[in-house]
């Protein structure tokens, strides 16, 4: 993985998956069945994310690390 972005990873009881979303890429987000497949979800995710958004002339957040809030 070679996202600095800040990930945050639950259990959805819901989905009966884990879920990992990214705070600094509004709606960017991936599940899977194990914790290890949801981290390597969400990298292609954020690829995507930033591939999609270069195509639409948006700006890139830079990662900014830890949240200071939770």
């Amino acid at each position: 993985m070679n996202s600095k972005y800040e990930l945050i990873m639950y259990w959805s009881e819901e989905d009966n998956t884990f879920v990992v979303e990214v705070p600094e890429l509004h709606g960017c987000m991936a599940d899977g069945p194990t914790q290890n497949e949801a981290l390597l979800n969400v990298q292609i995710v954020i690829d995507q994310w930033i591939e999609t958004a270069k195509a639409l002339g948006r700006e890139i957040p830079k990662p900014k690390g830890k949240l200071m809030y939770a």
